[in-house]
């Protein structure tokens, strides 16, 4: 991700020359007793620079690594075969099966390459535009199913001009879209036989149909006592690439496959930093390309589609929880849920209550339509938008601040704009993960 800064003070201006027009304000640095460095800057300037640390960037890199195969080695889980392989490897104080490890490093490299990819593609960028960067922080956390909370890179300056902001925001995105095409592309075209999942303990229902049937399951075996089924989102581009492969596993099986499941995250971060909102690097390519008025207009549309879907699905989990607590029986849930929304919306319009009001009024009645329709507007609820979208509300805010100069986007970046929406919408899913 990238959440850089832009100054909001200065006037805008709007040429559409290729070249950037610059202000006397926006010129170079200037120079102290005639000394400057080869960049332009002058030496006082660039002495304030902050260095990296680049130890620190390595050592997050190997523990978020080691991290990620043991998520990696704990989502395959193909216990049966690791114990007929036998082969194993001391690490620290344990004793831990070769295979484990080699099926965590399946999941991790790609993942891993993804990440390192879309974060360099920001950094090159900035560093082409002369803005001052940091290194890829790389966040390790063993304990959140997926080995880690991605990386980031700090943009330690504000982004002077649009098409600066636009070349940032989409570098990443891009050059990491790439990498999780081909971690797809290779996990589809090696996808082994459906009894591949016979090495799992437990999931004896869905041994059982392989082993009569050879095919997976349409829908989802009773998974066992304590055990439950993930499922992961479809998205427009996973399902048209399944399209030309055998053996496809189905949704709810995805995170057994190390590779194909890594591709599918890629797929997953792609499009939550193509987020058209605030700050995200979809919010800064809907900014470059259209403007505030529109960036505002659909941030805002967006944000409220996230809330309805969010609410749909806090219905659908908490209501059979709330509805007999308390004296207000089994319209506890929605109180609590109108109470959420207000919170959000009054972030969102600060305080203008006649928007508020009329958003609260609306989120609610959509909520409760899909409610009275049933499962063909139900299906479409995910609960846990409401925590993206407090996330973006709190954090990254859904508008976007103005840049020092406002610049119309050459015709070659717009183009790059539309194929990063394109790969936006090809990467979505309204319900990216569910358990049963």
């Amino acid at each position: 991700m990238d959440p850089s800064r832009s100054s909001s003070s200065s006037p805008k201006s709007e040429p559409d020359a290729e070249s950037e027009v610059q202000r006397p304000e926006d010129g170079p640095a200037p120079e102290q007793d005639g000394k400057t460095g080869p960049d332009g800057r002058a030496e006082s300037e660039r002495s304030d620079e902050v260095k990296d640390r680049v130890w620190l960037h390595v050592l997050l890199f190997v523990v978020t690594l080691a991290s990620t195969v043991y998520a990696g080695g704990r989502w395959v889980n193909r216990a049966l075969y690791y114990e007929a392989q036998g082969e194993s490897l001391s690490l620290f104080f344990a004793s831990v099966p070769m295979g484990w490890v080699v099926d965590g490093l399946r999941y991790a490299i790609p993942l891993l390459g993804f990440l390192t990819v879309h974060e360099f593609g920001h950094y090159f960028a900035a560093r082409h535009h002369r803005v001052r960067t940091s290194l890829p922080y790389y966040i390790p956390f063993p304990f959140n199913g997926i080995g880690n909370f991605g990386a980031v890179i700090s943009i330690r300056e504000a982004v002077p001009s649009t098409r600066k902001l636009f070349d940032i925001g989409v570098a990443g995105p891009l050059a990491g879209f790439v990498v999780s095409l081909g971690a797809l592309m290779y996990g589809f075209a090696t996808l082994p036989p459906p009894e591949y999942l016979l090495d799992l303990p437990g999931h004896e229902a869905l041994k059982m149909h392989i082993r009569q049937y050879g095919t997976f399951p349409a829908a989802p075996p009773d998974p066992g006592p304590g055990a439950m089924v993930i499922v992961v989102g479809q998205t427009p581009l996973f399902w048209l690439m399944s399209q030309f492969f055998a053996h496809v596993p189905p949704m709810y099986e995805v995170y057994h496959y190390p590779v194909l499941f890594a591709g599918w995250l890629g797929l997953f971060f792609t499009a939550l930093n193509l987020l058209p909102v605030g700050q995200l690097d979809g919010g800064h390519v809907l900014y470059a390309l259209f403007g505030d008025r529109w960036h505002r207009l659909c941030a805002r549309a967006f944000v409220f589609l996230l809330l309805l879907s969010g609410g749909i699905g806090f219905i659908q989990e908490v209501k059979p929880m709330l509805s007999d607590i308390g004296p207000l029986g089994g319209a506890t849930p929605w109180l609590l849920l109108a109470a959420i929304f207000y919170g959000y919306l009054y972030r969102i319009f600060r305080g203008h209550h006649r928007s508020m009001m009329a958003g609260v009024a609306g989120l609610m009645g959509g909520v409760g339509t899909a409610a009275a329709v049933g499962t063909p507007l139900m299906q479409y609820g995910y609960a846990g938008w409401l925590v993206w979208t407090l996330l973006i509300v709190f954090l990254v805010r859904v508008d976007h601040p103005p840049v020092v100069h406002e610049q119309r986007l050459p015709p070659r970046r717009r183009v790059l704009g539309w194929i990063a929406i394109a790969i936006f919408v090809l990467c979505f899913s309204i319900q990216p993960i569910s358990v049963l």
